[in-house]
């Protein structure tokens, strides 16, 4: 096999592109963007550079960079037009005065609308180019079409054109770098993240995610909870909005979403989709009600929620700081699911008006305070989780009217079973007397 021969010019270039690659290679991975931004990063630093030292003021130059050989090609680019898409006006003396005359015409177009034509931009020999001289350079040209006359290759920059290229390089990768965590953190907001609490200034908690930081509102946190530096923490992605200087990320401990997604990354069958949630009601910190529900034959969705001996609400529960979580089966039958979302309390009758959404429970009256619960949470949990406006009412126990009646029945029970235990005495007394004598008889003779 023979050995292409190579200068050391050649061998000097080639691992310079290669150390060139590899730069831009761990650059994208670090940064987390893509490596045909990075190309683009790096074309916008050349042609700045160019337009530097070898360009005009208001010249648009466009440079192409090759990845391979490292070489670059620039043009100058240019649109076509006519009068009906430029303004054509005689060329004045540039000056203050001139200068101060346009910015007064352009305040006024500003304030007042002299007609309701638009303005055509001016003719800008850089920019523009006509559709003759397009067709000089190309032959098939048209109106509109971007026309890139190729200028002289450079090789030398001087010290600021090097020093534009270079913060032309470090704002575009910031740029595409807050880009993409953008649209990496967008993607996933509506999710349960894990982090560390990296700062607390005030009483707003800034958690580190990773490759960036969000922040905990006190609107958003759990009154009873205390966080401290280096803490770990699973909060819920609300929202995410573009700022300056990142992707500005608000989180959320009190989301009742959060513990929908807390199940289902501690439920198999949540997460496959065969139980479904179909309502959650929550105060963050006390107590969550939740509305399961099963289509498929043989799953119990109580029973899958809670797991074997509690294990899987459990860790739930211990995530949320010790807050209770009543599990309920969903029903389509809206008396029902209204019983049932009172729970513990035992309900005797619910009577509903659909019209208004407004139902009347009947419960027993040692069961009224824990029907309507601690300030009122236990129902107020349960309208919101059946979206219906509940009013509990107490009642008596069908079983207390009848008791004086019951009374008297057991006594004529009671003096009957006496009558006849006397009897069975009288009756069985003279056959022990009778027992008595024969015993006797013999001992006398």
């Amino acid at each position: 096999m023979v050995r292409k021969k190579t200068t050391v010019a050649e061998d000097t270039q080639a691992n310079r592109m290669g150390d060139f690659g590899s730069a831009i290679a761990a650059l994208c991975e670090e940064k987390g963007i893509s490596q045909e931004k990075v190309i683009e990063t790096i074309e916008a630093a050349l042609a700045a550079a160019y337009k530097k030292d070898y360009g005009k003021k208001g010249q648009n130059i466009k440079a192409v960079f090759d990845e391979k050989t490292g070489n670059s090609k620039f043009f100058l680019v240019k649109e076509v037009v006519d009068e009906t898409m430029r303004e054509f006006v005689e060329e004045k003396e540039e000056g203050e005065e001139n200068e101060k005359e346009i910015n007064k015409s352009k305040k006024v177009e500003e304030v007042v609308v002299v007609s309701d034509e638009e303005k055509l931009p001016r003719y800008n020999f850089e920019r523009d180019l006509l559709l003759a001289e397009a067709k000089a350079i190309k032959k098939d040209a048209q109106l509109g079409e971007i026309i890139e006359i190729e200028l002289e290759q450079h090789q030398d920059y001087g010290r600021v054109a090097a020093q534009t290229a270079k913060q032309v390089i470090i704002q575009r990768i910031r740029e595409a770098e807050r880009d993409s965590m953008f649209e990496e953190y967008k993607n996933r907001e509506g999710e349960i993240i894990a982090g560390i609490v990296q700062r607390i200034e005030g009483r707003n908690v800034f958690i580190d995610l990773g490759k960036s930081v969000g922040i905990l509102f006190p609107s958003e946190q759990v009154q009873r909870e205390n966080y401290r530096i280096g803490q770990r923490l699973k909060v819920y992605l609300a929202k995410v909005e573009e700022g300056s200087k990142g992707p500005g990320i608000t989180l959320s401990r009190i989301h009742a979403e959060m513990v929908r997604k807390l199940f289902e990354l501690e439920v198999p069958e949540i997460f496959a989709g065969t139980v479904e949630i179909k309502s959650i009601a929550r105060e963050a910190g006390d107590r969550t009600k939740m509305a399961v529900f099963s289509a498929e034959p043989g799953i119990d969705p109580i029973g899958s929620c809670v797991g074997q001996k509690g294990t899987r609400v459990q860790a739930i529960i211990d995530e949320l700081g010790g807050e209770k979580i009543d599990i309920i089966l969903w029903n389509e039958d809206v008396a029902k699911f209204i019983g049932a979302a009172l729970a513990p309390a035992k309900v005797l009758k619910v009577e509903i008006r659909e019209e208004s959404k407004e139902a009347t429970v009947s419960v027993p009256e040692d069961q009224l305070s824990l029907a309507i619960g601690k300030r009122g949470q236990n129902v107020r949990l349960a309208a919101k989780l059946t979206g219906w406006k509940i009013d509990i009412v107490g009642v008596k126990p069908v079983a207390e009217a009848p008791l004086e009646n019951e009374k008297e029945n057991e006594k004529e029970e009671l003096v009957i079973v006496e009558v006849e235990t006397e009897v069975k005495k009288k009756k069985a007394a003279p056959v022990k007397k009778t027992k008595k004598v024969a015993e006797e008889v013999p001992s006398e003779e």
